[in-house]
């Protein structure tokens, strides 16, 4: 026995063999993204320092990566739940020599509700809503918790949701998940259950700027929670090299104490309702003042869903081959790849159209022409009237009513938010998000171009960036909300001066872009004005 723990414990050689025999498909098909060891261990020390602990519940078991961490320093029992046979199998030939795990075959969010552990402990699956029968798990947990639940929820804050109803008195919890949640709407509810419940004890932000383990892993959460009345007060810690993992041990082995009272708060004093960042991360929007809500000057709305891009989407050919007249096509911006520089000009588009390119939409409402009509029974041979969007559109063919945006902003970005000025005035697919100007006095022709003077500059991404939501690697991903509730800089604080400096710079900088020599020295100017108005430190 004490040669299979050395065998067993230390390190992922388990999960790396695995991984070499068993398909990239079967891996994808039951979310297996394996634990680095040195985090399972650390989550282990968070449970194993429980003085009350004796069940232990693993509610994702996989390969036992925690269950290994645990048995290298506990005999504890533990129950395991897993809903593919394939790696349970391996799971219980590793563990053949221990009588102390139960494994039970058996889909953990439908099972086991009535009983409660003194350890969970888990790094639960990870997939998209549409990816899991969602409708079916969101209404077990629903009704089980009796708590209104977004149809937009991960299955991870699923599992977790379940964990935290099954703690035991004085009980310990450990999860690892995406970052995602701190940030993100569907977030909200997890972390009103964390603050309602008063078992959030220390929260790691983990994003290491390159890669530190043999997995993909650069970015997570882990979530220590404890089911007791020693604290009531969260501690956040953000990690960004391995070598900080001791400053997490240190918390552990402390617990309730907290000896660095930095990114430490009071449970009551944190709000689900905001963006966890905040607690962690210094916000580039302190820096500044007269700041407004970015919603009092414009509205963003994702970009047309067409639930079927490749049967929508045409080119001038594709039009030509089916016998569409331009008056069913709809011009629009179909890829990112499409848009070069941060003006999209009507010449742009014409360019487009003639290399051919998929920049129209299929928009016949109304059409009693043949080709149309063939079209149409062709995306019904394709079983294209039975895909999700189009399933809930009367006529299924229909497309949303989106007028063109006079802005466009990308929608992932990794080197901050692009914006577009849309001048060709044709609309967009969800590629980039819409900006419409607030409809007012303030804002007619010349203001939008004071605007987008404003969004191109450093500034005005630096203070956006306090409501983006991060994806790993430097990833950042905006949905139309994290916009429209983030800040900006009030411009009607300008005088005619300042604007009009503004202004003439931006319209000299757009002619660099349009003769191809951008002159970002030009934007540069702006942004130092922005500063010099704007930055408290010239208070």
């Amino acid at each position: 026995m004490e040669e299979m723990k050395e065998i067993l414990m230390k390190d992922n050689s388990i999960e790396k063999d695995y991984s070499k025999l068993t398909s990239l498909e079967h891996r994808k098909k039951f979310a297996q993204y394996f634990t680095p060891y040195p985090l399972a261990s650390l989550m282990a020390s968070w449970i194993l320092n429980n003085s009350n602990l004796k069940t232990v519940l693993e509610p994702a078991i996989g390969l036992g990566v925690f269950s290994r961490a645990l048995l290298e320093r506990n005999d504890i029992k533990i129950k395991g739940f897993e809903i593919d046979n394939t790696i349970l199998t391996k799971s219980k030939e590793i563990f053949a020599d221990y009588d102390n795990i139960d494994f039970i075959l058996k889909d953990y969010m439908f099972n086991d509700w009535d009983n409660k552990y003194d350890g969970i402990i888990c790094n639960p699956p990870y997939f998209k809503f549409h990816n899991y029968d969602n409708k079916t798990i969101i209404k077990e947990i629903g009704t089980r918790l009796s708590i209104k639940l977004n149809g937009f929820t991960n299955l991870y804050s699923l599992f977790l949701l379940k964990s935290i109803h099954q703690l035991n008195k004085n009980g310990r919890l450990a999860y690892i998940v995406p970052s995602e949640f701190l940030n993100s709407d569907y977030g909200k509810l997890v972390k009103t259950e964390l603050i309602k419940k008063k078992i959030l004890r220390h929260l790691i932000i983990i994003d290491f700027k390159e890669k530190v383990f043999d997995d993909a892993l650069t970015t997570a959460s882990i979530l220590l929670c404890s089911n007791d009345t020693y604290s009531n007060r969260v501690k956040f810690t953000y990690v960004n090299k391995l070598t900080e993992l001791n400053k997490v041990e240190e918390l552990i082995a402390n617990y309730p104490v907290i000896n660095d009272e930095a990114n430490t708060y009071f449970l009551h004093e944190l709000s689900p309702d905001v963006k966890w960042r905040k607690y962690y991360q210094k916000q580039k929007s302190t820096a500044f003042k007269n700041l407004i809500p970015f919603a009092r000057v414009g509205k963003v709305v994702r970009g047309i869903a067409t639930g079927a891009n490749d049967y929508f989407t045409f080119s001038k050919s594709k039009a030509v081959e089916n016998g569409i007249n331009d008056k069913y096509l709809l011009p629009c911006i179909c890829k990112a790849l499409d848009v070069k520089n941060k003006f999209f000009t009507k010449n742009d588009f014409v360019k487009l159209v003639n290399n051919n390119r998929k920049v129209f939409l299929f928009d016949a409402i109304g059409s009693n022409e043949d080709k149309v009509k063939d079209y149409i029974k062709k995306g019904e041979k394709l079983g294209i009237h039975q895909k999700y969007l189009t399933s809930c559109r009367t006529p299924w063919y229909s497309i949303e009513n989106r007028p063109p945006a006079p802005i466009w902003v990308s929608v992932f970005n990794r080197t901050g938010l692009k914006f577009i000025r849309n001048e060709a005035n044709i609309s967009n697919l969800t590629t980039f998000h819409c900006i419409y100007p607030v409809q007012s006095n303030l804002f007619d022709n010349i203001k939008i171009d004071l605007l987008f003077a404003y969004l191109i500059t450093d500034v005005a991404k630096e203070i956006f960036e306090d409501n983006s939501r991060e994806y790993g690697n430097g990833l950042q991903k905006f949905e139309p909300n994290d916009l429209n509730k983030a800040q900006m800089l009030d411009l009607t604080m300008l005088d005619k001066k300042n604007e009009q400096d503004i202004l003439n710079l931006y319209y000299q900088y757009r002619e660099t872009v349009l003769n191809s020599s951008p002159d970002e020295t030009l934007v540069e100017k702006i942004n130092e004005i922005f500063i010099s108005i704007y930055s408290h430190s010239n208070l």
